[in-house]
């Protein structure tokens, strides 16, 4: 009995599974390659991502999504309730209904109902009012527009203050200062924290004591008493721009020793292996040591620390907007637009001023669904 044998490449060929393809895949995968793999798996993570281009898309071209001028104020027309957008009137169509008021007798307060009777066509991509794309290019084009551009009766989706201002343009604008101001005061916090914390772990010595002292001292204070007395020390005669420059410092100085004691402990492990012992044989500087090969080793972690910390800068903002320490008008920021809704009788009046909480809510919980998703892929044991 002859047995015939096949050549070996022709075995491995046939016995090769796909499972070893994809092992084989993972071992020369690179680490962001690695990372992006796993992040994937996190469904609701990937959600939430979607989310949040979303509404940054909105913060770059708020001018675009809105429909009426956000400082443009009507005071017969405050409180009117939104308009909802309908896309069906035997047949498709898109438009919104007109609002009628009338003044009551008894309260001599105007009350808006929607006219059933009368519409209000609608366009994509129409013209409005002039704004600026990225601050230098003036434009008329808007998402949503009134069909005909020369009407005298304008489109309020999600209805008005009581200075007849549009709630759904001033959100839109109060997404991009609020959602600025976290991106700006985290990369400000992560720079110091990593600088800071380098320096204390890689050198040692004098600068760690005095780096740990310091962060020592501002981990023992209460954090929103300090945010407190420095927001109310700030001159109310500074213009919109200083304001927000000073808020956004005062916002980064507080949080960055959390990061910088990370970084600090990472640094002491890491400044005796192997590769940075190298790099100091081969005549490194200690700076292109501390930012070219320490700093990369933890990227991944300071991008999920830095997701996580941008949810926390929002409702900072938020709460000193609020309480009127932080932004104040005419600047809009999500905790400006909640100062409309601090007494009772404007919720009562007109619920939809509380929208801009709605907001706060969806942006910060994306951010926090995508920052454990990034913690989750970037962790090597998980």
């Amino acid at each position: 009995m002859s047995v015939e044998l096949q050549p070996e490449a022709e075995i491995s060929a046939v016995a090769k599974p796909d499972s070893l393809d994809k092992a084989d895949a993972v071992s020369v995968a690179s680490n962001w390659k690695l990372v992006w793999w796993r992040f994937r798996k996190h469904r609701l993570a990937m959600v939430s991502g979607v989310v949040l281009i979303l509404i940054a898309t909105i913060a770059a071209f708020p001018g675009f999504f809105s429909t009426q001028a956000p400082h443009e104020s009507d005071s017969k027309g405050s409180f009117m309730p939104p308009q909802g957008i309908h896309f069906w009137d035997d047949g498709p169509a898109f438009f919104v209904n007109a609002t009628k008021g009338a003044r009551n007798p008894r309260t001599l307060r105007m009350e808006w109902v929607l006219d059933e009777g009368e519409t209000i066509p609608l366009r994509l991509f129409g013209r409005g009012y002039e704004w600026k794309a990225l601050g230098l290019f003036p434009t008329r084009l808007h998402l949503v527009a009134v069909a005909n551009p020369d009407t005298d009766k304008p489109i309020h989706l999600l209805g008005t203050d009581r200075l007849g201002r549009d709630q759904w343009s001033r959100l839109v604008h109060g997404t991009q200062v609020s959602l600025s101001i976290g991106l700006l005061a985290v990369f400000l916090s992560t720079v110091i924290g990593i600088a800071l914390g380098g320096i204390s772990g890689y050198f040692g010595g004098l600068a760690d004591m005095v780096i740990q002292r310091v962060v020592e001292l501002l981990q023992s204070i209460p954090p929103i008493p300090i945010w407190l007395a420095l927001s109310a020390a700030l001159p109310r005669s500074w213009s919109v721009t200083t304001t927000y420059l000073a808020i956004t410092g005062i916002l980064a100085l507080i949080t960055w020793t959390s990061l910088a004691r990370e970084v600090r402990g990472r640094f002491l492990a890491l400044r005796e292996e192997d590769f940075v012992v190298a790099a100091k044989l081969s005549g490194c500087s200690q700076m292109r040591i501390v930012f070219r090969h320490m700093v990369p080793t933890m990227n991944s972690h300071i991008i999920a620390a830095v997701t996580l910390a941008i949810p926390v800068m929002i409702i900072n903002e938020t709460f000193l907007s609020f309480l009127g320490l932080g932004l104040r008008p005419p600047a809009i920021s999500w905790g400006v637009l909640l100062q409309e809704a601090q007494n009772l009788q404007s919720v009562a009046l007109a619920p939809w001023l509380l929208l801009p909480g709605l907001a706060v809510i969806i942006t910060v919980l994306a951010l926090n669904i995508l920052g454990d998703g990034l913690r989750d892929a970037a962790d090597p044991y998980h």
